[in-house]
């Protein structure tokens, strides 16, 4: 008699921006750097998409570690800091899981982050590189146009703000936005003591991010 075969995946389920409240959450990781950097970033950031791209996510994002199984539960992930990164086999794997599932995961680079997060990916996804997002992707048009592709909200060294992406069979999976410092634009004004020029400026673009990955 042949044997059958079952495989089990892991889906997370369909979220569209209008349907019923759902919730985002802050990833925290091991290796000592401040995941927990700009604590009003995201808060900020889901009122504006309420507001004005027509979300329903709840006002108070979760906070989920990246081992844990309750990263499904989360359709969207965002991460910051501005030191090490550390993945476990088991965290990678799960988090692996979460992307290929249907999840996906924001990285801003908080300036310091970046060597770490790098070399921390590469265990997720060994056979993938992060690639560039030309200034045409639709994440940049989508209800505010950024014709240069991703902005500049905080100068540190002259280098230019840049995008990059992971993409499994050509679903974006991964944002890793690099020298732009785009979740300091979403705390709260006194933080930074940002106009609100610069302030809007990334909460748009915050908006945009929020909103492809609900409609794609």
């Amino acid at each position: 008699m042949p044997k059958i075969i079952i495989i089990l995946l892991i889906y997370l389920p369909i979220f569209t921006l209008a349907q019923n409240t759902f919730q985002i959450a802050t990833l925290k990781y091991n290796g000592g750097g401040d995941w927990y950097a700009n604590p009003t970033a995201l808060p900020n950031l889901i009122e504006f998409a309420n507001k004005n791209i027509g979300t329903n996510i709840r006002k108070d994002p979760a906070t989920v570690e990246v081992g844990s199984n309750d990263i499904f539960k989360y359709p969207f992930l965002h991460m910051t800091g501005h030191g090490n990164v550390f993945f476990s086999k088991q965290e990678a794997d799960n988090l692996r899981k979460y992307l290929l599932g249907g999840g996906f995961l924001h990285i801003d680079d908080n300036y310091g982050i970046d060597p770490y997060i790098r070399r921390e990916i590469i265990k997720v996804f060994p056979n993938t590189n992060l690639v560039e997002l030309p200034t045409t992707h639709p994440i940049f048009n989508g209800k505010y146009k950024f014709e240069n592709g991703l902005p500049k909200i905080h100068e540190h060294n002259a280098s230019p703000s840049q995008a990059f992406g992971i993409f499994i069979d050509g679903r974006l999976v991964c944002l890793y936005t690099f020298e732009s410092d785009i979740g300091d634009g979403w705390e709260d004004a006194e933080v930074h003591n940002d106009s609100e020029k610069t302030r809007l400026k990334a909460l748009k673009m915050g908006a945009n991010i929020l909103e492809y990955v609900f409609t794609n």
